[in-house]
């Protein structure tokens, strides 16, 4: 005979179902407004823009970042990569779907490939792992929706990985999840010497200096600002490649960047404010 369940398994149950329901819900809403963003979020000319790089279960550092910087007069974009590797990546995703939903104007979450794992697995994926299977594709469906790219009217494009092989930077909006330039703009990297497509590493595709310089024109953009690559150059390309890290996942210091979005033109780094938090 089964014993009868006490108080306090009622209790856990019945809190454990709340926060399911209360999860579920999150991640609906959270489709609902990414799926009327477009791939490619275009920012305004006033004000300053803060990039964040790959936060990775950093819940403090997600925290940190919008009680210090999200304001009416800058908007803070996150460059993907919120969940795996760190402790606490059901704690950061739900605090940025939680940020995205009250401002979703302000916060502008891209997706990095630790978003995609439904649709290209990898490893380590200690979040994804974790989740029964209907979780799993519950959270895969919701991040699925994110969009790709950021761009400024003064000439920075932000991505996660590398940049998509397309004519011209609209196109970015008929990227489909799991296509060859969603690998690309997820999971790519940058190396600093010369040529296109210098093969892949692990499942990475690698783009080398004359791919950077291309792309880059056809876009008409000058500076990019991306996360990914933890082994990469910081500044790349004469001071036209700004790889960063928001995460005590991978570094013990912690980086942002600063875009004055009312500036008339960003040419390099150098106009660019790089914080540490």
């Amino acid at each position: 005979m089964t014993p009868a369940a006490g108080p306090d398994f009622y209790r856990d149950s019945v809190g454990t179902e709340a926060m399911r329901r209360e999860e579920k819900s999150l991640l609906e809403q959270a489709e609902e407004v990414f799926r009327e963003e477009p791939k490619l979020i275009h920012l305004p000319d006033s004000g300053k823009a803060l990039f964040v790089g790959d936060t990775h279960g950093d819940v403090e550092a997600s925290r940190l970042i919008v009680e210090r910087y999200l304001s009416d007069n800058q908007k803070v974009v996150f460059l993907g990569d919120y969940v795996d590797r760190g402790e606490a990546s059901r704690e950061n995703i739900h605090y940025l779907l939680s940020m995205k939903l009250q401002l979703p104007g302000d916060v502008i979450m891209l997706m990095g490939n630790h978003e995609g794992y439904i649709v290209k697995e990898f490893y380590p994926a200690n979040f994804w792992l974790s989740l029964p299977e209907g979780e799993r594709e519950r959270y895969g469906r919701t991040l699925a929706q994110l969009p790709y790219a950021v761009s400024t009217p003064n000439g920075v494009i932000g991505v996660h990985g590398a940049l998509p092989e397309l004519e011209k930077l609209e196109d970015i909006n008929t990227i489909e999840t799991g296509d060859e330039n969603w690998d690309q703009i997820v999971w790519g990297d940058f190396q600093d010497r010369p040529g296109n497509h210098l093969g892949g590493f692990w499942g990475r595709p690698q783009y080398g200096r004359d791919y950077f310089y291309r792309l880059m024109d056809q876009f008409e953009r000058r500076v990019l600002i991306r996360s990914h690559q933890p082994n990469a150059n910081p500044i790349m390309f004469e001071k036209r490649c700004l790889t960063i890290f928001t995460s005590y996942a991978y570094l013990p210091i912690r980086t942002v960047a600063i875009v004055d979005l009312a500036q008339k033109r960003v040419d390099s780094i150098d106009d660019i404010v790089l914080e540490m938090v």
